[in-house]
């Protein structure tokens, strides 16, 4: 007769050591954080474990996982002020053939190249420190989206204050008509303009 484990596990899942549980850093995340990290997790999971640091995520994936667009952003900065979470590299958006994601690195698991068991950055933040962190991080505003299509943004600033040239049909020419000599010949009228 064999004897199974009480502590088995019947699929994959994602460890997390208790006294990362317990950091102040892990409980001062908001539910944006913890949702974040779950899909990071799930990414890795999806990668075999072995690529930490080098994983994809998009926004729509975070959306889809159940992150709302708005907090993407405040909850990437919030785990990466608190060291639970790096952007190994910062993703691209804009068109489909210049679009890339940003790949990550969750601090707690063993890197790409599986050493060790993580860097651990969050163990250097306090409990007084945490909260304040989390909240200064979430206060951040993302950076204004830039024109990537041709690589730089256009150097050109419009000044609302002066006239902007009109794209009108006058010309010297035809003087306030859109038909010339021409045109009128052409239509059969004889009257000129």
């Amino acid at each position: 007769m064999s004897r199974r484990r009480r502590t088995a596990i019947g699929g994959a899942f994602a460890p997390r050591r208790i006294d990362l549980l317990n950091s102040p850093a892990y409980r001062a995340l908001s539910l944006s954080g913890h949702r974040l990290l779950s899909r990071v997790e799930i990414e890795l999971a999806n990668h075999g474990g072995a690529d930490n640091g080098r994983l994809p995520i998009t926004y729509q994936d975070f959306v889809d996982y159940g992150i709302h667009k708005q907090a993407i952003y405040p909850a990437i900065q919030e785990a990466v002020a608190l060291g639970l979470l790096e952007v190994t590299q910062q993703g691209v958006a804009g068109g489909p053939e210049y679009r890339k994601p940003n790949l990550f690195r969750l601090t707690y698991r063993a890197d790409d190249r599986g050493r060790g068991d993580g860097t651990h950055e969050w163990m250097k933040i306090g409990e007084d420190e945490a909260l304040l962190i989390a909240a200064a991080a979430r206060a951040l505003k993302a950076p204004k989206k830039q024109n990537q299509r041709y690589g730089k943004r256009p150097f050109s600033v419009r000044k609302p204050y002066r006239k902007q040239p009109s794209n009108s049909t006058e010309t010297t020419t035809t003087g306030n008509s859109t038909e010339t000599t021409t045109t009128i010949y052409i239509s059969g009228r004889e009257d000129a303009a």
